[in-house]
């Protein structure tokens, strides 16, 4: 009878489990039971979660959109140049993040400090399972559909419209930015050659250029105007990911762009992960819009 009841027990107790592991993302493991502990959010105060969901023409689906914006925007009537980011659940808050934040709130709250440069962001939410999809432009075998062409629509025509005329914008392609790391870095990269008269700068952050060697021929194709300036950062421990990066670096340079307006970063600790990236945030901003 008592084994039987042991046996009750520990079948209750994995039910308990799994249905904790269901409702929330983060759990400490103590024995056989797992209580879950909620992060607490890392976001400053000036960053805003809005409570419109912006539907995205062609692909059925909504998106939210988080934006930054500088401290004392209330209390100036200044105008500020827009950086538009992907993966917004990674820039602010450690809470949303996948594997840490970026930190951009507090990184551009101590540039203000420092009388650097002051600017809005808007990030844009990834879309979780369709992420790969929607950050590129160009189909892969192994994860299938392209659904990139849709996704900068979304963000020029739908996303950009809104933000300059609900906030005190900057709204020339001089003072409106795209920056991204990985897949993001890819659909940057895209944005910057493709819309020359929306994005006048790109952080392109370990771009994902492994995804399709269309990136190639496409950016031969449709180079970006002289004076966009195009900031690339890689980590030396990302393996392919290098060479690729100087392949696309040294074809632009090849191109005639301005070495005053393109540079590239070959970071000697950077790995593929967020904390790297928080790490090159700052000097990428400081170069683009010096």
């Amino acid at each position: 009878m008592k084994i039987k009841h042991l046996y009750l027990l520990l079948i209750l107790l994995i039910a308990f489990s799994f249905k904790q592991k269901e409702e929330k993302p983060t759990s400490i493991s103590y024995s056989t039971v797992e209580v879950e502990i909620a992060k607490e959010s890392t976001a400053q105060p000036n960053v805003i979660i809005l409570d419109k969901q912006f539907e995205m023409p062609g692909l059925d689906r909504n998106r939210q959109i988080r934006i930054y914006l500088p401290p004392n925007y209330k209390k100036s009537d200044k105008k500020y140049p827009v950086l538009y980011m992907h993966d917004a659940q990674n820039l602010f808050d450690d809470a949303t993040a996948y594997s840490g934040e970026w930190g951009v709130d507090e990184s551009l709250n101590e540039l203000a400090k420092a009388s650097g440069p002051e600017l809005i962001v808007v990030g844009i939410d990834n879309g979780g399972e369709k992420r790969m999809n929607e950050l590129s432009p160009w189909e892969n075998k192994e994860f299938g559909k392209a659904e990139g062409k849709e996704y900068m629509e979304f963000i020029v025509n739908q996303i950009k419209p809104y933000i300059d005329t609900t906030y005190r914008t900057l709204s020339d392609r001089d003072n409106t930015a795209i920056m991204g790391s990985s897949m993001g870095g890819l659909i940057s990269h895209y944005a910057i050659h493709k819309y020359p008269a929306v994005f006048g700068k790109a952080g392109i952050f370990s771009p994902s250029f492994w995804y399709s060697k269309k990136v190639y021929s496409f950016t031969k194709d449709n180079p970006a105007p002289k004076d966009s300036r195009l900031f690339f950062v890689v980590g030396k421990k990302e393996g392919t990911m290098v060479p690729m990066a100087k392949k696309m670096y040294n074809q632009i340079v090849s191109s005639k762009h301005p070495s005053d307006n393109i540079i590239i970063t070959i970071d000697p600790e950077g790995i593929h992960s967020e904390g790297s990236w928080k790490k090159q945030f700052t000097p990428a901003i400081q170069w683009l819009f010096k």
